[in-house]
């Protein structure tokens, strides 16, 4: 068991998993929305207070299910980047409460380091590792993973559903996913589930 342990750490390098926030970690509403797809009366996880264009926002941020556990476990296997299309005021904010002053959501993306393509915020994985081999996204846009299909696990966008397991169902195949060589070579083939949401 010594020598297999020997051989996984020696020849499998540490990877990184790139998380994205809204609606795939979190949902978010903000003061003046008309039609919060949050029911009523729920309250929000956190409220964050940022100015944008001179003008202080409020933002009602809901954390998906199991989101605290899930960050707790993929932060032991993998390097975490998050790499947001929103803009940094928020994005930061968002990401330093799920941090909890862990030190585990460090490295950031946000929409200034997007490509806009087709009226989308693309991510361009490279930017985050240069190393295909070893990199990967989760996100709820295909259109964000656009430049990088083979380097990214889909999963379907959160708004409400307090049942909603999808964090916890992508754990197994996550713990699986650290001792490949190439993470290419698995998530390429989901390419088919990227367009059903």
């Amino acid at each position: 068991m010594e020598l297999f342990s020997y051989c996984v750490n020696g020849l499998v390098k540490r990877k990184t998993l790139v998380l994205d926030l809204d609606e795939t970690l979190i949902h978010s509403h903000h003061d003046g929305v008309q039609r919060q797809t949050v029911r009523p009366g729920t309250p929000p996880d956190f409220v964050l207070r940022v100015t944008i264009d001179q003008h202080p926002i409020r933002f009602f941020v809901h954390k998906r299910p199991h989101v605290d556990f899930f960050l707790e476990c993929v932060s032991q296997w993998y390097d975490l980047v998050v790499f947001t299309a929103s803009m940094e005021i928020y994005g930061a904010a968002v990401a330093d409460n799920l941090d909890r002053n862990r030190g585990i959501l460090n490295r950031r993306y946000f929409r200034q380091h997007c490509t806009l393509e087709l009226g989308c915020y693309t991510k361009d994985l490279s930017i985050v590792n240069e190393d295909l081999s070893s990199v990967f996204i989760l996100d709820n846009s295909p259109g964000a993973y656009r430049y990088n299909p083979d380097n990214a696990i889909p999963i379907k966008s959160w708004f409400a559903d307090p049942s909603d397991t999808a964090l916890l169902n992508l754990l197994p195949m996550l713990d699986a996913l650290r001792f490949v060589s190439d993470v290419r070579s698995i998530l390429s083939r989901n390419l088919h589930l990227h367009s059903l949401w």
